[in-house]
């Protein structure tokens, strides 16, 4: 799957999401979203790698939330990028895989 098909079908969640509870998704939104879910991924790694309180979570349950948080992140920059009208997949190779010659 490419980059834009995976970026229309969670934007077509998010919205739902966002309409049903009244969200209005601007500029802002997408950013503090993106830094909530980053910080949540720092969470998860956190408690995953020791280094704060596991809260009784099993070492599968950690490792089952540092994965879903690290899906958390990407969707959210999908949707961010969407919305600044930002073509990933040509920015990608632009900025990282020009250093594969």
């Amino acid at each position: 799957m490419h980059l834009r098909e995976l970026s229309e079908e969670i934007e077509s969640i998010s919205r739902r999401y966002a309409d049903h509870l009244g969200i209005e998704r601007d500029d802002t939104w997408f950013l503090l979203k993106l830094q909530e879910e980053v910080g949540e991924l720092t969470q998860a790694f956190l408690m995953l790698t020791g280094r704060a309180r596991t809260k009784g979570r099993t070492g599968d349950e950690l490792d089952a939330d540092f994965r879903a948080e690290l899906a958390d992140v990407v969707c959210h920059v999908l949707l961010m990028a969407r919305h600044h009208g930002v073509d990933l997949e040509a920015e990608i190779a632009r900025k990282w895989l020009a250093w594969k010659r």
